[in-house]
């Protein structure tokens, strides 16, 4: 069984869908023409440029070359994890980096070597989708758990500066908003787990049985990745706020930076 292909004209037929909402923003006055009309373009480009590049890099499957496109993912990821979050690059980069770098390496080759079984652990088939699926579901927590920290230290620093003049250490303090933020970043993967399959057919599942694979198969690799996105996304939440903890504050345990600083 083989994938039925999207021809040139079919494609103008899925670019005329995007008429539809565009339009019906206009009519309620919410001017957003323009934006979407960039994010399609740029969307198109870019996985244009990437499909040309990802068939390259199946056709060579080079170690080396893998491992650098593995490596832009995760630097493209911290940028956008902490322009999100509202953090300063000069301070959280390696921190943040290190965490999700770690976090989606560990489960990535795990999922290949010990799951999957690849006959090579740098096979850009099966490394380069499940690296980027992981990371993809990692950064989206991980932005929510830094996010949602910080804000709540700023908004709660007071709070905070009393348990420290009680008696508490740094840790004692930053417990409550810690363990607060990461709830917050695992409740949409511990949602998505419990409903998949009954509200909705997840993405990976779906691509697989449409080019050709057996429901079951794809039944199997879903639950794979799901297990996967699950372990290094909380590897990812808990490492990237740990190891923040030490370039946030001062010698005097005092929250020393400041939303959206250089």
């Amino acid at each position: 069984m083989t994938t039925l292909d999207i021809e040139p004209p079919q494609m103008a037929v899925l670019y005329a869908l995007a008429l539809l909402p565009l339009g019906l923003l206009q009519v309620i006055g919410l001017k957003l023409s323009r934006d979407i009309l960039t994010s399609l373009l740029r969307m198109t480009v870019q996985l244009g440029l990437v499909g040309i590049y990802l068939k390259t890099l199946f056709a060579l499957n080079d170690p080396a070359l893998n491992s650098l496109w593995v490596l832009v993912m995760l630097v493209v990821a911290d940028f956008s994890i902490l322009k999100r979050a509202g953090l300063s690059r000069r301070h959280f980069f390696l921190t943040t980096f290190a965490a999700i770098a770690f976090s989606t390496v560990f489960v990535t080759l795990y999922l290949m070597v010990l799951v999957i079984q690849t006959p090579h652990f740098y096979d850009a088939r099966y490394l380069v989708p499940l690296a980027g699926m992981v990371l993809g579901n990692c950064l989206q927590s991980t932005v929510i758990a830094l996010e949602r920290f910080y804000s709540s230290l700023r908004k709660n620093e007071q709070e905070y500066l009393t348990y420290l003049l009680l008696g508490a250490t740094r840790w004692e303090a930053v417990r409550p908003y810690f363990l607060e933020s990461i709830k917050a970043a695992l409740s949409p993967t511990i949602a998505s787990m419990s409903t998949m399959g009954l509200v909705s057919l997840p993405g990976m599942m779906t691509g697989q049985i449409l080019g050709g694979s057996e429901p079951w198969l794809a039944v199997k690799y879903q639950i794979a990745i799901m297990v996967g996105i699950f372990t290094c996304t909380t590897l990812a939440c808990l490492l990237s706020l740990k190891l923040s903890l030490n370039k946030a504050f001062n010698e005097l345990d005092i929250l020393k930076i400041n939303k959206n600083s250089p």
